[in-house]
């Protein structure tokens, strides 16, 4: 199968700008605190980067790679492939993730990190498609909302090409 470009939904400047708006909003909402941001790896690696060089907070990182999915389809089942090094106990965490489908994963991301201690925990993604949803989670930090779409760039892939655009666009599958 051959994927190409298609529409491209939000532009380099546009991501940048919202997640300039988001970390003003975690500014405030964590005021004279920490948080610790859990990137999910692969696809958020850039849209954290730009959220945190906004963040005036004293903040940490890390990350973590957990999938409920086989191929382009959700198991159900989500396996933790990498587990985060710090210590979460006490601790603000703030999920980053690229795109919130059906939510199963983050689910069990939110109840694993509660399970270890953490003060709060919320969701910070660039893309919400909440037409997809089959678990009861919403992200706190909402880049963009989209349709049923499969999307490309900025970190998002397709067989692990494409993540380095500077956009996300539409994939078209020939």
């Amino acid at each position: 199968m051959d994927v190409t470009v298609g529409k491209i939904l939000f532009t380099e400047e546009q991501i940048r700008e919202r997640a300039k708006a988001l970390a003003k909003k975690i500014n405030e909402d964590y005021k004279g605190e920490s948080v610790y941001l859990v990137g999910t790896l692969r696809g958020a690696l850039v849209w954290m980067a730009d959220l945190m060089k906004e963040l005036e907070l004293n903040t940490e990182i890390d990350f973590i790679v957990a999938s409920s999915y086989q191929g382009t389809d959700t198991t159900g089942v989500v396996t933790i492939k990498k587990d985060i090094e710090g210590d979460v106990s006490g601790k603000n965490v703030i999920i980053v993730e690229d795109i919130v489908d059906t939510g199963t994963t983050l689910f069990k991301l939110l109840d694993y990190f509660k399970g270890r201690g953490a003060k709060s925990v919320e969701i910070c993604s660039m893309l919400n498609k909440p037409s997809r949803r089959r678990a009861p989670v919403s992200p706190k930090y909402n880049g963009f909302e989209i349709d049923d779409l499969f999307v490309i760039g900025y970190g998002l892939d397709y067989n692990q090409k494409f993540r380095n655009l500077p956009y996300v666009g539409v994939a078209e599958l020939r």
